[in-house]
């Protein structure tokens, strides 16, 4: 004993004291209004599903995209040919290569005739006639190349472009297929989805533009909830539901058509919110650390589902076990 004393008067000589424990983080319960959430379905859709056509007729060739893959407003996805205008081409080189012969001659002859009829020894109606020639020979040369030209930009049509960007839905032909001008040969997905929204009937009085829209977090492989913004509310009723579409930022990696549950405001209530770390869990019950004067007990609660909001992500309601003015202890 006494030689306890004597190290608790040692400890105080050299200034040894214990500290308080620092003050724990505290939350006042305080019943709050919140959206009356309802769960609907929604579908990833695009803005615009358009085709990419090919603008001559002939056989693919070439095809250099498949479903899935990005592409890019102008990008070359497919090559058609048409033999047709290959040999139309090899006809108007041999044309132009014999017409450029006859234009060179005619000017041979138009030179050597002027040479004659500046010495007097021919008419100079002469002079006149091979100018006639020549200008004939020169407009056919001009005539077959701006054929060879039209032809050729037949063939470079034979490139089927991208019409916007985005990803491809849909190959509609194969390699040696036979298409016609205008035929579709992609069908191409804009990148700007949008969901669309299927409210029942009963909800849609409460649905207008401007709402926010939640997109659960379990629809997001883990990721926390994403909020979109109706856009637009349709007119019609289509067996029983309303539809809608909703801007929500991050749906560009999502399959056109996928299936999503969306939570949609259905009026207001009051509820009690409170972020989920003010809550533990032993053997299957669900507490709270609640400040009595000086004192903290674990009281029970009853959890009800999750409440996040862009200002509170782990917001979750607690149905009953606490009321308007207890102070929570996070534990």
């Amino acid at each position: 004993m006494a030689r306890y004393l004597g190290l608790l008067a040692a400890f105080a000589a050299i200034g040894w004291s214990a500290t308080p424990a620092t003050a724990a983080e505290t939350l006042v319960v305080a019943r709050q209004s919140i959206a009356d959430e309802k769960a609907v379905f929604a579908t990833v859709e695009s803005t615009s599903v358009v085709p990419a056509r090919g603008r001559i007729g002939g056989t693919v060739a070439q095809l250099k995209v498949r479903e899935g893959d990005r592409v890019a407003a102008g990008q070359a996805i497919a090559t058609i040919g048409d033999e047709k205008l290959v040999l139309q081409m090899k006809s108007l080189d041999a044309q132009i290569e014999a017409l450029q012969a006859q234009a060179n001659q005619a000017q041979l002859d138009f030179t050597r005739t002027e040479g004659l009829v500046e010495r007097g020894i021919l008419p100079r109606i002469k002079l006149d006639e091979q100018r006639t020639a020549l200008n004939v020979a020169d407009n056919g040369l001009r005539a077959r190349t701006a054929e060879r030209a039209v032809i050729n930009e037949q063939l470079n049509q034979g490139q089927v472009l991208a019409p916007a960007d985005g990803r491809v839905l849909k190959r509609l032909i194969t390699v040696g297929s036979v298409v016609l001008a205008g035929d579709p040969i992609v069908t191409v997905a804009q990148q700007n989805f949008k969901l669309r929204l299927r409210v029942p009937e009963r909800h849609a009085r409460f649905l207008k533009a401007g709402d926010k829209v939640r997109v659960d977090g379990a629809e997001l492989a883990g990721e926390a909830s994403k909020w979109g913004v109706v856009d637009l509310v349709y007119p019609q009723i289509e067996e029983g539901r309303v539809i809608a579409d909703a801007t929500v930022e991050g749906l560009g990696e999502y399959f056109v058509g996928d299936r999503l549950r969306v939570w949609v405001a259905a009026g207001t209530r009051t509820a009690f919110v409170i972020p989920s770390g003010y809550v533990t869990s032993r053997f299957g019950i669900d507490y709270v650390r609640l400040r009595k004067g000086d004192e903290t007990v674990d009281v029970p609660v009853q959890r009800g589902r999750d409440m996040p909001t862009p200002s509170l992500p782990d917001g979750l309601e607690i149905l009953s076990g606490i009321q308007a003015g207890d102070q929570l202890v996070k534990p």
